[in-house]
């Protein structure tokens, strides 16, 4: 079976490096010189800032993904009870704080109070730094106001069904940051959901903002043409499970001109098969790990 499997992957890579131009190396289409929205450009996205190095969503974790070379800052959003958008993935704040309760039951007052990063520490103790113990929950005006206009944001509106006023807020609060200009790099803020109202909701405030759709593994067991077709009218791209993903979607999806980016992927060896795929960006909790990868596939080229 793996021989099977290394023959098909052989064959995938082939198929790249005969489409390529004799004046074009295969590493300049996959790393070098390509747009970010570019379908031959390997994104890497820190999910949840780098996670599997420091508190999910906390500025150390952000910070840490630049580090590593990420390309995106990827912040989930929740809104709490005074209408004010935090970074956090859950809609508690049990998981990954020393509190409890519903973010939306929450005022910004009482979840900046929390402790966001002790927890870390006491369940990943090779990995824990006193500096997280001050960690707390950031605002996406905190993220914003941080990491500026030079870094790239890939922001998910989470649950927004719970939220109606999010994507308001979202769209203001990015207008405050200068991130919603025709003048910057196309692709620099990005928006994903697993609502599709949610980003029509974000097309109609703001056009100019490419479109992610996320499709979790039942949405893929249930996909067809006709819904690829209907995702590539208003998303440049799908946010798929990566365990549930086909090779006959990768086609079809490729075929609608979408760009595929892979969740949520910490192994190398699961990061290279996937590339040599065809999908075109990676979430992960260890951005370093496929900054490494696409080092050595690009030495290797």
């Amino acid at each position: 079976m793996k021989k099977v499997q290394f023959i098909v992957l052989l064959s995938i890579l082939c198929c790249i490096i005969i489409g390529c131009s004799k004046d074009e190396p295969l590493e300049e289409v996959i790393i070098d010189d390509q747009p970010l929205l570019s379908p031959q450009y390997i994104m890497n996205i820190a999910h949840r800032g780098a996670s599997g190095h420091s508190p999910e969503h906390t500025i150390s974790a952000y910070e840490k993904g630049e580090a590593m070379q990420a390309d995106y800052i990827e912040i989930d959003l929740q809104l709490t009870k005074d209408q004010q958008l935090i970074a956090m993935h859950d809609d508690t704040v049990t998981r990954t704080t020393d509190g409890k309760g519903e973010v939306q039951q929450l005022t910004l007052d009482e979840i900046i109070d929390l402790d966001a990063g002790s927890w870390f520490n006491e369940a990943y103790p090779a990995s824990a730094e006193v500096v997280y113990e001050d960690e707390t929950v950031p605002t996406l005006a905190d993220v914003l106001g941080n990491f500026g206009v030079d870094a790239n944001y890939y922001i998910e509106t989470k649950t927004p069904e719970k939220y109606p006023n999010m994507v308001k807020e979202l769209v203001a609060t990015l207008e405050e940051y200068d991130l919603i200009d025709d003048e910057l790099p196309e692709g620099q803020v990005i928006i994903q959901s697993f609502s599709e109202q949610s980003l029509q909701e974000v097309t109609t405030l703001a056009p100019s903002l490419p479109l992610i759709q996320l499709l979790n593994k039942d949405a893929l067991k249930q996909l067809d043409d006709e819904r690829i077709a209907a995702i590539s009218s208003y998303a440049i791209g799908v946010g798929v499970n990566y365990e549930a993903l086909t090779d006959a979607q990768i086609e079809a999806f490729k075929a609608n001109g979408l760009l595929i980016h892979a969740y949520t992927v910490n192994d190398e060896k699961e990061m290279s098969e996937l590339i040599q795929r065809g999908v075109t960006g990676i979430f992960t909790n260890y951005p370093d790990r496929l900054t490494n990868l696409l080092e050595e596939l690009k030495a290797d080229q």
